[in-house]
């Protein structure tokens, strides 16, 4: 397994920033998410430093379908950094935690009507328009409140990125935004530029997730900076700000090579200035929406294997007290991951186990085929790159508790999600 840079190998256990593996789950027991808030801050603040420039605004906005709890609402306001949201939920929790409503963008293909008011009625600085039905609401939803609403309205641009089908977000079919190829986009974006409660200020495309070519966000910014263009002396309709979403591809296994989006970032903004320029689009503000790629390397999930069986067919399997409850991506994207025994960190990898959970499906295997030392019932695996969509999609299939999540700041640690207990479970229930 990678280690991160919080990670190291001493007396030959893993540790965490000096911290005891073994020691953290005899505290606050298994399975548990760890999360690292030195590397989440240093990526942020990296992210943003990357983004300045004399040309325009720029904003990193954190997408918090990532991983989104208080306490990471609480770091999301104390760096100044924006907030993707995609749900009323998403607003009350960043909201009642600190983050400046005027700093989020609001998204989602089927926003209800209750979320949209709930919305213009606490602020949200920006609603992300998907469709045009959605503009019609939007309209009238705020004039019943007497406010002005600014929007933006999501494009498809049809750029393909080379990613998994469930995370395209940009083909010509995709449930998300207006495509720039419909022929009535014109008529759509008239319509937003004249709506009496409107404020439309541009445009927003996200082309997909776990991307490793940079090719892909050049072709997607040009492709909008043109069709913005074309807005711009066809309808008569000044384009003020673009937003090019996310999707910055992460390291899970040695298969994947992402590159480095601090040393893209200045190059990216460069392209998209000198293509503004040239198109003669007075851009007043550019944003990114990143997420995977801010928590992913920070979060890792530590689980105790229980009982090992060996298979008529062969196979070795090692269960743990985790599950697809905490963890569905391999079962739903076919993800993969490495991991660690913590107590056995420098013990040779002698024998190769397919690591399962205690969910009952067949398919509830965490990872397939991987070479670890031999395993005895008590050992503790740590698997890496669990930041992003593990607790946030999270269930309590199997009626199954979730479990508990800590923050490590440097020389200190403690819990920002209490593990539930079957109570809980029940608790809006009748």
């Amino acid at each position: 397994m990678r280690l991160e840079k919080y990670q190291n190998v001493q007396d030959g256990r893993l540790k965490h920033a000096g911290h005891d593996y073994l020691e953290l789950a005899e505290t606050y027991g298994t399975p548990l998410y760890i999360f690292d808030e030195a590397s989440f801050r240093e990526r942020v603040k990296g992210y943003q430093q990357a983004m300045e420039t004399p040309y325009f605004e720029t904003e990193v906005l954190y997408a918090s379908k990532a991983l989104l709890t208080k306490a990471i609402a609480r770091l999301i306001s104390e760096l100044g950094i924006g907030q993707d949201v995609v749900s009323a939920g998403e607003i009350f929790t960043g909201i009642h935690n600190g983050v400046n409503p005027e700093k989020m963008y609001f998204h989602g293909n089927n926003k209800l009507n209750q979320e949209i008011r709930y919305a213009i009625e606490n602020n949200v600085g920006t609603i992300v328009i998907d469709n045009r039905m959605e503009v019609e609401r939007v309209n009238q939803i705020a004039g019943e409140i007497g406010k002005k609403q600014r929007v933006l309205l999501r494009l498809n641009p049809g750029v393909e990125a080379h990613t998994h089908e469930y995370i395209m977000t940009a083909n010509l079919d995709s449930k998300f935004g207006e495509s720039v190829f419909d022929e009535a986009i014109d008529t759509v974006i008239q319509r937003l530029a004249t709506a009496e409660n409107l404020n439309f200020a541009g445009f927003h495309s996200h082309i997909g997730s776990q991307i490793f070519e940079e090719a892909s966000f050049y072709k997607a910014a040009t492709e909008l900076l043109t069709f913005s263009a074309a807005v711009q002396n066809k309808l008569g309709i000044k384009i003020e700000e673009i937003n090019f979403g996310g999707g910055f591809g992460v390291y899970y296994t040695e298969t994947d090579q992402p590159f480095n989006v601090v040393d893209f970032l200045p190059n990216f903004i460069e392209h998209v200035h000198a293509e503004a320029v040239k198109l003669e689009i007075n851009l007043k503000k550019v944003t990114i929406e990143p997420g995977r790629s801010l928590v992913n390397a920070s979060g890792s999930t530590l689980y105790e294997i229980g009982d090992l069986k060996h298979t008529a067919g062969g196979k070795d399997y090692a269960f743990i007290d985790g599950s697809m409850n905490d963890n569905i991506r391999p079962a739903l994207y076919q993800a993969e991951y490495e991991a660690m025994v913590v107590n056995k960190a420098e013990f040779p990898a002698e024998k190769t186990y397919t690591i399962a959970g205690k969910a009952c499906e067949s398919g509830d295997k965490i990872i397939e085929n991987i070479e670890l030392p031999e395993l005895t019932t008590g050992d503790l695996l740590l698997v890496n790159g669990t930041g992003a969509y593990n607790y946030s999609m999270a269930s309590n299939y199997n009626r199954i508790p979730r479990p508990a999540m800590i923050h490590v700041n440097e020389d200190k640690h403690y819990i920002t999600v209490k593990r539930e207990s079957f109570e809980e479970m029940m608790m809006r229930e009748i």
